[in-house]
């Protein structure tokens, strides 16, 4: 699958728990206070705890406070540096655990490009798999900054095949089918990758629709593109293609794609990587120039 994130449309929140401690009350003519005011409530700190703390350390124990929603009360006056260093570390090993990895897995998997449109030379040494959503907006954002750059570098100088995959994520897209079913259709009469680039391009116009008028607006882009009216409603009414788009989600699944835009970078003798979301082009010239090296 929106990546900026690297971006895709399943993405996971990551959440961390932290609970306040309760003390017993101290004199204030004998202890400092530092009272802070935010958007959560009152927070009470002591200076004495915080002395031989680095700023760096500080700093980190509020970023994990972030994660939880609120910043943590620290205010015990048994508590030691030992202490603080071991809660900080604990709290930045959560952090580190919840990150999103922007690196492929790199584990080789075999794929099949099925009988998907195909940009570039069959010969190409490197094939780039892509699994993709009409109507996901990262998906957008890939093919519009991204793509480009990769026919321009790789596919047009004949390094690189690309193909096309069909993923709707319907739960959340109800467009997202009769947009792949469209394409198909394009793809009957030999007009795939504008028909593709229309949709992406204008995905704004029919991404919000009622299912019956996105159906007619993708009509009316086959007559802009000069497709057979005819043949092409007929093609996109009687759901001729909806069994190949679930071949394609089926196997997307078994490759273990989760969410779009999501690849599989590589050949039958090196095997494939898997790279998700919207990533930046370096991404997939990393992954590349790898693989023809090898």
């Amino acid at each position: 699958m929106d990546s900026d994130k690297i971006d895709s449309d399943k993405t996971k929140d990551a959440e961390i728990n932290s609970n306040n401690t309760e003390h017993d009350k101290m004199n204030i003519n004998k202890i400092e206070t530092i009272k802070h005011e935010n958007s959560v409530g009152k927070i009470s700190i002591k200076k004495s705890t915080f002395r031989g703390l680095t700023i760096s350390l500080v700093a980190v124990s509020l970023i994990a406070a972030f994660f939880a929603g609120s910043y943590t009360v620290l205010k015990s006056e048994e508590t030691t540096k030992i202490e603080l260093n071991d809660s900080i570390k604990k709290l930045e090993s959560k952090i580190l655990r919840n990150q999103p990895s922007n690196l492929p897995d790199t584990k080789p998997i075999r794929v099949s490009i099925d009988d998907d449109p195909i940009k570039g030379s069959n010969d190409a040494p490197i094939t780039i798999v892509e699994f993709s959503d009409f109507q996901c907006p990262f998906c957008s954002r890939f093919h519009i900054q991204t793509f480009p750059l990769i026919l321009k570098e790789y596919v047009d100088t004949g390094k690189v095949k690309f193909v096309y995959r069909d993923f709707p994520i319907q739960s959340s897209h109800p467009n997202a089918i009769p947009a792949a079913a469209a394409s198909e259709c394009a793809h009957e009469q030999n007009n795939y990758w504008e028909y593709h680039n229309a949709l992406f391009e204008r995905q704004t116009v029919w991404n919000n629709l009622e299912i019956s008028d996105s159906i007619n607006t993708f009509k009316k882009f086959a007559i802009e593109l000069g497709l057979n009216e005819d043949q092409f409603n007929s093609c996109l009414d009687s759901g001729k293609y909806i069994e190949e788009i679930n071949k394609d989600l089926k196997d997307g699944t078994n490759y273990g794609i989760t969410g779009t835009p999501g690849f599989l970078i590589g050949n039958e003798k090196n095997g494939f990587v898997k790279l998700t979301g919207a990533q930046p082009f370096e991404a997939f010239k990393k992954i590349i120039d790898s693989q023809l090296s090898t």
